[in-house]
């Protein structure tokens, strides 16, 4: 009996070397074939899981300073372009602006009585040349007046000597002369006089109509002033700048923001793209406008179709903020990676929308075949 089940227990060993050889072998064709796919895939792909969804982001910054008022909106809010986000405190605003209108309307009046005074100074240089002109006309009367009394003077003094005239009737003659030459020099002073005062009210208008350029250029450099403080107080209402959706709002009702400062910013929800950060051995098979299929992480089993759209100007590591200086003596070799944008084709896929900026996704370009 114990031989006989010794000799019944003898075929087992073989029985299962024979599966052990069918195992290996499935084993040896699956890894082949696993092999070839991957090896056959290599050919015609380039991937990389170092990639992540991008979004334009825009920073809330206040142009002017002020406490803030209200703050109408909460973390991760949907926004429409123009909606009210921030309200600031504006009463030292609309002091400044009122202060500005006063000094435009002062620099308006300042026109208007330039104006004034200029049309009065030319008003009197008419009638100061007017003057003058009259001057002239009294003075030549004048000296044909004179010379007829010199000739009336000199012709009775022949005739006194004859004893042709009385000495009254000489007197007389003389005296007429000494007159009219007494008047002649009273009126060249009078046309001095009227001279000066034209000279004098031509000068003023002079000056006044400077006047009226200073005021003009005084109100329009208030009219600045009034446009740049109403500027100003539009700007204490922060408004969105596109659709998009609110990040964390770390602003709260009376806190102080300084012009320039950050305060949450909108992720703008108008266009999404990938950033896929290539080895620099990659770079030579990938072109402009190859196909690429990308797989969010976050959305397994979807497939979103997209293509190289361009490259970076240079690598990753040269836009840090301390980029690697390998002139100091301790330079090892790194590969760099490349980055290389890619556009979705199908911007209507209803999934693309859940996509956010930061996630990581897994980039398959392919670079030729199947």
């Amino acid at each position: 009996m114990a031989t006989e089940n010794g000799n019944g227990n003898q075929p087992q060993p073989q029985k299962r070397s024979k599966v052990f050889l069918i195992i290996l072998i499935a084993l040896v064709v699956a890894g082949g074939w696993f092999g070839v796919t991957k090896w056959n895939h290599a050919r015609h792909h380039m991937e990389t899981d170092d990639a992540q969804v991008e979004a334009n982001i825009s920073p809330i910054i206040p142009r002017v300073s002020g406490y803030v008022k209200e703050v109408r909106v909460s973390d991760n809010q949907k926004v429409k372009k123009g909606d009210t986000l921030l309200i600031l405190d504006d009463r030292d605003l609309r002091i400044k602006l009122e202060q500005a209108e006063a000094a435009l309307a002062t620099a308006q009046s300042s026109f208007v009585s330039a104006k004034a005074s200029t049309a009065a100074a030319r008003s009197n240089i008419g009638t100061s040349q007017a003057a003058v002109l009259a001057a002239d006309a009294q003075i030549e009367k004048a000296k044909v007046t004179v010379w007829q009394t010199t000739q009336e003077f000199n012709r009775y003094a022949n005739l006194i000597q004859d004893h042709s005239v009385t000495q009254q009737q000489f007197e007389d003659k003389k005296a007429a002369k000494e007159s009219a030459e007494k008047q002649l020099q009273i009126l060249e002073q009078q046309k001095n006089q009227a001279s000066s005062q034209s000279f004098a009210v031509t000068s003023q208008s002079n000056a006044t109509s400077s006047q009226i350029s200073i005021a003009s250029s005084m109100i329009r450099q208030r009219q600045v002033d009034v446009d740049d403080a109403k500027l100003n107080l539009s700007y204490t209402i922060i408004t969105a700048p596109a659709d998009g959706l609110v990040s964390k709002v770390n602003v709260q009702v009376g806190q102080f923001l300084n012009a320039g400062q950050s305060t949450f910013s909108i992720v703008l929800d108008q266009h999404l793209w990938v950033i896929a950060n290539f080895k620099e051995t990659q770079y030579n098979e990938i072109r402009i406008g190859q196909k690429v299929i990308v797989d969010a992480d976050a959305l397994p089993g979807h497939e979103f179709e997209g293509k190289v759209s361009s490259f970076s100007p240079a690598t990753g590591a040269r836009f840090a903020l301390l980029p690697p200086d390998n002139a100091s003596g301790n330079f090892v070799k790194v590969v760099q990676r490349l980055p290389v944008k890619i556009e979705f084709n199908n911007t209507d896929d209803s999934l693309l929308s859940r996509l956010k900026a930061g996630m990581n996704v897994d980039v398959d370009v392919h670079i030729g075949g199947n």
